[in-house]
């Protein structure tokens, strides 16, 4: 009996990796692509093959992907942007791609990578499908629940998020006394919560929520005990996430840090009005 395919685009972090393990416990075949230079070499041991690119041989990943009858496929893990703009080797199925952007924001990238994919017979599907209980859960994950102030620059945050969330620039900010401290662009979200730590000093707020217009097959916020590592290294004191669009990894352990650190762990729900 012909054993289903799924396809696997793999960025960095663990994510690919957990994603082949899901599909493989489920029976599924994992066909993978991953990127020179920030897909994880452990991921080969996790899938049934695995074919190394650079960023922008796209015509090579559609290749791989057909070669062994793919049709479905998902995206798990980023790349670090800056690479965009000095490290891509872009083929000619790139190139068509790159001239039907109108700019290189996260989301217009993925989304027009998906639509050239559907045209090759390759449909994308949502990365946490296989996955749902890494989707945060609405609550207070922490004993200790935000400070009044805490609570004042989260909400200021929560709609501030929301608003640059609309202009795809990206999904995280930190917040001190009401006002917007650091904006998370190209350079990740541990890089804004150093700048916010550096400017605010102790006690700012981090907020991270999905883009109002977020394709939620891929590019999901995404948050983990590194993140509360880099929190407690910035004394940032508050973290608030959104329920049911943010992936947490490693959640005992994030809990536990958070915990040790005195760092309060939110995840409020989307449609709220705060």
């Amino acid at each position: 009996m012909h054993q289903e395919r799924i396809g696997l685009i793999a960025g960095k972090g663990q994510f690919p990796i957990l994603f082949a393990r899901a599909a493989r416990a489920r029976g599924l075949a994992v066909v993978a692509v991953g990127i020179v230079g920030e897909t994880l070499p452990a991921l080969e041991a996790e899938v049934d093959s695995l074919t190394w690119i650079h960023l922008g041989q796209l015509g090579k990943l559609i290749k791989a992907f057909q070669g062994q009858g793919v049709t479905r496929a998902a995206m798990c893990g980023g790349v670090t942007k800056p690479r965009m703009f000095g490290d891509v080797r872009p083929d000619l199925k790139a190139l068509t791609l790159i001239g039907k952007l109108r700019h290189l924001a996260d989301d217009g990238i993925l989304r027009t990578l998906a639509k050239v994919l559907a045209g090759e017979g390759i449909s994308i599907l949502p990365s946490h499908e296989l996955l749902p209980e890494l989707l945060a859960t609405a609550g207070t994950y922490t004993k200790r629940g935000p400070s009044p102030e805490e609570r004042a620059d989260a909400e200021v945050g929560w709609q501030l998020a929301h608003e640059l969330g609309k202009l795809d620039i990206g999904q995280a900010l930190v917040i001190r006394g009401r006002a917007v401290v650091a904006v998370e662009a190209m350079e990740g979200t541990d890089a804004c919560i150093r700048r916010g730590g550096e400017l605010a000093g102790p006690g700012a707020v981090v907020v991270k929520r999905c883009k109002p217009g977020q394709d939620r097959r891929f590019d999901l916020p995404a948050v983990g005990a590194d993140t509360i590592a880099t929190m407690a290294e910035a004394k940032a004191s508050c973290l608030v996430i959104e329920a049911g669009r943010t992936l947490v990894f490693d959640r005992e352990e994030m809990i536990r840090r958070a915990e040790a650190a005195g760092v309060c762990l939110l995840a409020w729900a989307g449609g709220e009005e705060r």
